[in-house]
């Protein structure tokens, strides 16, 4: 199978994909919260995320019920970010009842309510493949991001072998609406180093760690220094 068979056209994903996303999520927000609390598999898969979280500052986008949050929030100073108010509703409760913090609120990953260069990890679990647009999503996730800083994504992607179990499940996934898509020229376009290591579901599961160069600072600096010449 090609990989221009694999992978969706964005072009072709309706104009409310969001909102009728948003819509279900809404309706489903508590049975959602108790299924993945109590299904392990997913439990395991997203908080690998944890151990490679650095710095002070965390965001986390699209947190849902904040499962991955309670993991974390306590050592960290962490934001979080979610396009449903019900997934915030509930994300709150949940960090309330294990006395932890977190500075949360609604927003779009579009269109991120933060500073450029600010925070030293972002977060972002079983979320990506739900973006109707992802360049508009990676350019503000790398945008909030400090120089040097991490960008952890897991998600859902064919298994690098194409074993029959893993692709079965990739496309399982397909079917309820994820959009599964090559990462790799996302990731090339930002310049962003990454590695790609699958974690589960047949090698259906993968996590991705980015880090943001430096010397993009510095070739921005020095363009600001041009234009002042002229």
């Amino acid at each position: 199978m090609s990989k221009q068979k694999r992978y969706a056209d964005e072009s072709v994903l309706s104009a409310d994909f969001t909102e009728k996303n948003n819509a279900i999520y809404s309706k489903i927000a508590i049975a959602y919260d108790f299924l993945i609390k109590f299904f392990p598999i997913w439990k395991n898969w997203i908080t690998q995320a944890v151990p490679h979280i650095q710095g002070q500052r965390v965001l986390e986008v699209s947190f849902g019920t904040g499962l991955l949050l309670t993991r974390y929030a306590g050592q960290f100073e962490t934001y979080g970010v979610d396009y449903n108010s019900k997934m915030v509703e509930v994300a709150s409760k949940n960090l309330e009842k294990k006395n932890l913090t977190a500075k949360l609120t609604q927003g779009n990953v579009e269109s991120l309510p933060y500073d450029n260069d600010s925070f030293d990890t972002v977060v972002n679990t079983m979320a990506f493949t739900g973006y109707p647009n992802a360049m508009k999503a990676m350019s503000e996730l790398h945008r909030v991001l400090k120089p040097n800083g991490k960008l952890i994504i897991i998600d859902i992607n064919y298994p690098n072998n194409m074993n029959f179990f893993g692709g079965l499940l990739t496309k399982t996934w397909i079917m309820l609406g994820d959009v599964i898509r090559d990462l790799y020229p996302i990731f090339h376009e930002f310049n962003l180093e990454y590695t790609d290591k699958e974690i589960g579901g047949f090698g259906s599961v993968h996590l991705y760690l980015a880090k943001k160069k430096p010397n993009e600072i510095i070739l921005k600096s020095e363009f600001s220094k041009t234009q002042q010449m002229y």
